[in-house]
């Protein structure tokens, strides 16, 4: 029996067990191939067939950690010795030549966001230096991908941008594994919906606040926020009366909470990278069976216009938010029906098992090449 070649996940800014990077692909890698994981302060040991490969970093800054944790890391992935090392950070760029030239590995890289439109949307970099820094970025990412055997993302639109001076590159879309719900057997409640995931200000959950001191609703806000100003603001409103907080909790607690809405709210800002992006929380929700409140974003409409399962709002219009929540809210039986369709689409089409083989062919035809 022939020896499984090896395949190294590679990340420096991510946590353990990050939910892209172990519980989808290395998990899925690991049905074809040996798999090691390198990950900052993770505890290594195997796990789901994983050799999760862990290391102390305590960067003091942002910087600070693209320079010696992205060291560490090299480190670390040159003991390995992999046929394939998957880069999972921009940063981690700078060292794809040195890991070429020292394993005659092939090295991919994923990206997942589109980078240069998402450094103008970072809060902690000041305006002014935003765009040049952007085109810095860009203008590195492309000279480095010239090291690069293969390139991952998660949108056609970023794929197509890594088209223009790359060959060979994939889309896996960061599509959910799903777990089995059974919708029928799920006790809703027609006027609760949630919001599940980061609680910042560009997410759109101001709007919502404000436009459900209009509705008859229940707002479940699970997440974390991103800074206690924007807390204190949030709960000042007297929309904050009808939301139960939950604060950061454990997936167990969120299929509750799904479980007992019927409407998933997806309205984020229309900043330039979620233009462009596919809205993970969209399919949990969708998979879970819930309807769908959405930004009207043309990407939105195209992945799920036709399946009559959603409802389009402009997410800096509090008043036309609550007006159509209100028009939901009005015929439960009209709502179950949205989340059938919406639980049937995300069962055929919106899941990870697709994109599982495609990442499998993806390697194949690297190591074959």
């Amino acid at each position: 029996m022939s020896k499984k070649s090896i395949v190294c996940h590679l990340t420096s800014a991510h946590s353990d067990g990050d939910i892209r990077i172990f519980r989808k692909l290395a998990v899925s890698s690991a049905e074809k191939y040996e798999t090691y994981c390198i990950v900052p302060n993770a505890n290594s040991r195997l796990e789901k067939n994983v050799h999760v490969i862990g290391f102390h970093s305590s960067p003091r800054s942002r910087l600070m950690r693209m320079i010696s944790t992205v060291n560490s890391v090299l480190d670390e992935a040159l003991k390995v010795q992999a046929d394939i090392y998957h880069l999972h950070d921009p940063e981690l760029l700078r060292i794809a030549k040195k890991l070429k030239q020292q394993t005659g590995a092939k090295i991919i890289f994923d990206s997942h966001e589109d980078v240069p439109k998402q450094i103008l949307d970072k809060y902690w970099i000041p305006k002014p230096f935003r765009k040049i820094i952007s085109k810095i970025y860009a203008i590195n990412e492309r000279r480095s991908c010239k090291y690069i055997d293969g390139i991952v993302s998660v949108t056609p639109i970023i794929c197509k941008r890594f088209s223009k001076y790359h060959e060979n590159v994939e889309m896996i879309a960061n599509f959910p594994s799903f777990y089995n719900i059974k919708i029928e057997n799920v006790d809703r409640k027609t006027n609760h919906i949630c919001y599940i995931g980061g609680l910042y200000q560009s997410r759109g959950i101001k709007e919502i606040v404000e436009a459900i001191d209009d509705c008859d609703v229940v707002l479940h806000l699970a997440g974390s926020f991103d800074s206690k100003e924007f807390e204190l603001d949030l709960k000042s409103f007297p929309g904050w009366s009808k939301v139960i907080f939950h604060g950061q909790v454990e997936q167990s607690k969120i299929r509750t909470i799904l479980a007992e809405c019927s409407i998933g709210i997806v309205t984020l800002h229309p900043t330039p990278s979620y233009l462009e992006a596919y809205p993970i929380k969209m399919f949990e929700y969708m998979n879970s069976g819930l309807a769908i409140l959405s930004s009207d974003f043309p990407l939105y409409r195209e992945l799920i216009g036709d399946i009559e399962c959603c409802q389009f709002v402009d997410p800096l219009n509090p008043s036309e938010i609550s007006s159509v929540l209100n028009e939901m809210l009005k015929n439960s039986n009209h709502l179950t029906e949205m989340g059938i369709r919406a639980k049937n689409a995300a069962e055929k089409k919106f899941n990870w098992n697709s994109e599982k083989e495609k990442l499998h062919k993806f390697y194949f035809k690297l190591l074959n090449d």
